[in-house]
C-alpha cells in the first residue's frame, strides 16, 4: 500500500496570490501532477492540514477544483489556517466526516488503518487535543488492537528545534496523547504537518514524521530566538508505504524537473 501525504497548501480563492507574491495554486497542480505520474502510484492520498489560507468557502472551492484530477481517494484535515464548517461543508459528498463536532475520522479497508485527528483551536495557530477527541481516538484503537494503524494529524506533538513552530505545536493534549499511543504497539507511525519541513522523530515509542510543503518551505534555523522566515526551496510531499514484510517506510519526493534518471556507475 501506498499513501501520498501533502499538506501545507495555503491556497487562496481561485486567481489570489498568497502574500501577493506566491501562486500556491500552481505549485498545487504540479502536486497533484507529480502524485499522478508516480510509478507506482499512491492508492490514497492525505492532505495534513493548511489546505487554504484563511478557510473561506471560495478557497476550498478551488482547492476541489484543483485536486479533482486526482483518481485515488483523498482525505483531508484541518489545520491552523483552515476553518472547521467550511472544510466540513465542501467535502461533505466524501462522506468520511462526521455531520457536526470535530473532524475526525477512520479510514478502514486498507492493509494500514488510518485515523485522522482534529487538531485546530479556531482562532488560534497551535494545536489541541482535548478530552473529548483523545476519548474518541482511545475507543477507535480498542476497536482493532492489533491491526496496523497510522494517526494523521496538522500539529505536531513535539518539538522540532525551529522555535517558532516548537510554540504552535499540540501544545494541549499532545502528552496525553503520546500515553495513548505508548499503550498500542501497533501504531506505526504518527504524521503532521504544521512545521513545512521534513523531519522524522523517535515519539512515545512509535515513529512519527512531518511532511514539507507543496509550496513554500519554512527555513532551517535551528538557533534559539530564531524568527520565523520562509525559503522557495523544492516543494515535496511524502510517500508513506506499507508492505507487510517491512512495515511502513516513509519516503520524500521532490517537485520538478530534475535531471534524470541515470546509471549508478560511470558511463
Amino acid at each position: 500500500m501506498l499513501i501520498a501525504q501533502l499538506s501545507d497548501i495555503h491556497l487562496r480563492p481561485e486567481g489570489e496570490l498568497l502574500f501577493d507574491r506566491i501562486d500556491t495554486a500552481s505549485y498545487l497542480e504540479r502536486a497533484v501532477a507529480h502524485v499522478m505520474r508516480l510509478d507506482p502510484r499512491p492508492d490514497i492520498a492525505i492532505m495534513t492540514g493548511d489546505l487554504v489560507e484563511a478557510g473561506k468557502p471560495e478557497e476550498y472551492a478551488n482547492l476541489r477544483r484543483l485536486i479533482a484530477p486526482l483518481p485515488m481517494p483523498v482525505y483531508v484535515i484541518p489545520g491552523n489556517h483552515d476553518a472547521r464548517e467550511p472544510l466540513r461543508a465542501a467535502f461533505a459528498d466524501k462522506g468520511y466526516f462526521p455531520a457536526s463536532g470535530f473532524l475526525q475520522y477512520a479510514v478502514e479497508g486498507w492493509p494500514i488503518r488510518l485515523i485522522a485527528l482534529d487538531t485546530l483551536v479556531e482562532g488560534k495557530g497551535h494545536g489541541e487535543l482535548c478530552a473529548e477527541r483523545l476519548a474518541w481516538l482511545e475507543a477507535r484503537l480498542g476497536e482493532q488492537p492489533d491491526k496496523p494503524t497510522m494517526l494523521f494529524m496538522h500539529h505536531p506533538p513535539f518539538d522540532c528545534g525551529i522555535e517558532t513552530f516548537d510554540k504552535s505545536r499540540l501544545l494541549d493534549g499532545g502528552d496525553r496523547l503520546a500515553a495513548l499511543v505508548r499503550r498500542h504497539g501497533n501504531i506505526e507511525r504518527a504524521t503532521c504537518g504544521h512545521v513545512h519541513r521534513p523531519i522524522q522523530v523517535r515519539w512515545a515509542g512509535t515513529m512519527a514524521s512531518i511532511a514539507p510543503s507543496t509550496a513554500h518551505q519554512a527555513t532551517l534555523d535551528l538557533h534559539e530566538h530564531s524568527r520565523l522566515t520562509m525559503m522557495m526551496e523544492p516543494p515535496a510531499i511524502a510517500l508513506h508505504q506499507w508492505r507487510p514484510n517491512t512495515g511502513l517506510v516513509t519516503h520524500v519526493s521532490y517537485i520538478g524537473d530534475f535531471d534524470g534518471p541515470k546509471p549508478f556507475r560511470r558511463i
